[in-house]
């Protein structure tokens, strides 16, 4: 990568959305190699994909829980089979596999504190190999981004 490309991130980072033209005219390209370096990045999965930014408050998604889990044992296949149902869970938005006392580290959203409940109970406690869960709940957000501080 080099600084147009990193240019060219950091404008789609702050507009997802933004025309080819408007982009060129941003970084200083033409159209045609700014759209070749936009499908460079796009090929070599620097750039993963375009989404939309949901307020999760107003689609009835309040409730933001951080989840530590602790498995009863960190084999490889523990670790791929805890990977492979988190990952069919919709509520959980993030996760991550952790170093300290605890393995993973998940948020999971959900509409009250009842959905969570259900979740807790009809998924995440009867996965095999749960040792431990300790949920934290968030009381408001301060930051939130995926923008990466790109120099």
């Amino acid at each position: 990568m080099d600084a147009i490309d990193k240019k060219i991130i950091r404008a789609l980072q702050a507009d997802g959305k933004m025309t080819v033209a408007d982009l060129a005219d941003r970084v200083g390209l033409s159209q045609s190699p700014c759209a070749r370096r936009v499908r460079n990045l796009e090929r070599d999965r620097i750039i993963k994909g375009y989404t939309a930014v949901v307020d999760q408050t107003k689609v009835g998604l309040p409730i933001s829980a951080f989840a530590s889990i602790k498995l009863e044992r960190q084999r490889e296949e523990d670790l791929d089979r805890f990977a492979e149902a988190v990952a069919r869970w919709p509520e959980v938005v993030d996760c991550y596999l952790m170093t300290g006392q605890r393995d993973y580290l998940m948020r999971i959203v959900a509409r009250d504190l009842e959905a969570y409940e259900r979740f807790l109970k009809q998924k995440l406690t009867r996965l095999d190999g749960v040792a431990s869960i300790e949920t934290s709940f968030a009381l408001g957000q301060v930051k939130r981004s995926e923008v990466l501080p790109l120099e």
